[in-house]
C-alpha cells in the first residue's frame, strides 16, 4: 500500500472588502461552519489582532491545520490549508475548504500552490 501524507494548499487572495480582512470574529465564524460542513475536528486555536485590525490565526486540526494572515492595507490575505491523509484521501476536502474561503472573502486568486506531500 502506498501512503501519501496529503494535499497542502497555499493561497494568496485579493479581497476588496477590507471589513472581512479585519474581522477575526468573521473568520472564526466561517471556519466553524466549514469545519462542521467537512467533519473536521479543531484541537486548538491561536490568533493575534494587529493595531490596524489585520489578524493572524492558526486553527490546529486533528487532520492538520488552517492558517491565515491578512493585510487590509494591500487588500490581500494568505491562507494555508493542509489536511493529512491517515485513513482516507482528504485532497478533495482541501480544495472544497479553499473554495469556501474564497467565496466567503469574495476573493480573487493571486497565487494558488498545491503541494502533494
Amino acid at each position: 500500500m502506498n501512503y501519501s501524507p496529503g494535499l497542502h494548499k497555499l493561497l494568496t487572495l485579493r479581497v476588496e472588502n477590507s471589513a472581512k480582512l479585519t474581522s477575526l470574529q468573521g473568520f472564526e465564524s466561517v471556519t466553524a461552519t466549514i469545519l462542521d460542513k467537512y467533519d473536521l475536528e479543531k484541537v486548538g486555536f491561536s490568533s493575534h489582532v494587529f493595531d490596524n485590525g489585520s489578524f493572524t490565526a492558526a486553527v490546529c486540526l486533528k487532520e492538520s491545520h488552517i492558517c491565515i494572515h491578512t493585510w487590509p492595507e494591500f487588500s490581500q490575505l494568505t491562507i494555508d490549508i493542509y489536511l493529512c491523509n491517515y485513513l482516507r484521501d482528504n485532497s478533495h476536502k482541501v480544495k472544497q475548504v479553499a473554495a469556501d474561503y474564497i467565496a466567503y472573502f469574495e476573493a480573487g486568486v493571486l497565487n494558488d500552490f498545491e503541494i502533494n506531500r
